[in-house]
């Protein structure tokens, strides 16, 4: 099966397929931090979501894929559109617009929908809860770590089309796990990196969509 991830350097879901013997490849216009070049293209998935697609991975070598992706999921930035970060629209309280914050939403919107709208019959997007400001389609799922084996508190978003809800797979009881919003907890460590660190998927849900999706997408396929 062939499996796009957009926009990602950690490689954690690349890995997750590869490892049960997928043609998977991750892209982001960030080097990989997965330890995994030949898996990584280096620049914008936007041009790749749809039908045939020449490029190359990092390590010089190229690849074709003929028709569709079997799978997309994709990790569109989130600064600009999520409910989280909709405060700065208007800063300090004093009811004035910061217009270039929402041109960048509008922006981040767009880039969004490109995923959301690829011609592929299995899509998935991630995000944490929106901002109704800018009209994102309605998701389909919401998880949390803890019920993929991690003792933390982070609510994320699917948007799922042709697949199925993701099924928990090692639930910790929720009162048993931190929010990852806890000063100084190791989820909150890295300074520049932090946001960085905190937008990468945790390992247990990378495991579960290869394992779910994967084999659901056989099926299909």
């Amino acid at each position: 099966m062939r499996v796009l991830i957009a926009c990602e350097e950690s490689q954690r879901v690349c890995i997750a397929f590869r490892e049960r013997g997928h043609e998977a490849y991750s892209c982001d216009i960030l080097e990989c931090s997965g330890g995994h070049p030949e898996w990584h293209i280096l620049g914008d998935a936007v041009p790749l979501v749809n039908w045939d697609c020449t490029f190359k991975t990092m390590d010089g070598t190229e690849h074709t894929i003929d028709g569709k992706w079997d799978l997309l999921i994709a990790h569109p930035p989130c600064t600009y559109i999520s409910n989280a970060g909709v405060r700065f629209l208007y800063p300090n309280g004093k009811g004035i617009l910061n217009e270039e914050r929402l041109r960048k939403g509008i922006d981040a919107t767009h880039f969004f929908l490109r995923f959301w709208y690829a011609d592929c019959d299995c899509i998935a997007v991630e995000n944490p809860i929106p901002s109704t400001v800018y009209g994102l389609p309605k998701y389909d799922q919401i998880i949390q770590p803890y019920m993929f084996g991690h003792p933390f508190q982070k609510k994320t978003c699917l948007w799922l089309k042709g697949l199925p809800k993701l099924t928990p797979t090692d639930p910790i009881p929720k009162e048993q796990c931190q929010s990852t919003k806890i000063a100084g907890n190791w989820f909150n460590h890295g300074g520049k990196e932090r946001q960085g660190n905190r937008a990468k998927t945790f390992p247990g849900i990378a495991k579960a969509m290869a394992e779910q999706w994967g084999a659901e997408t056989e099926d299909i396929t």
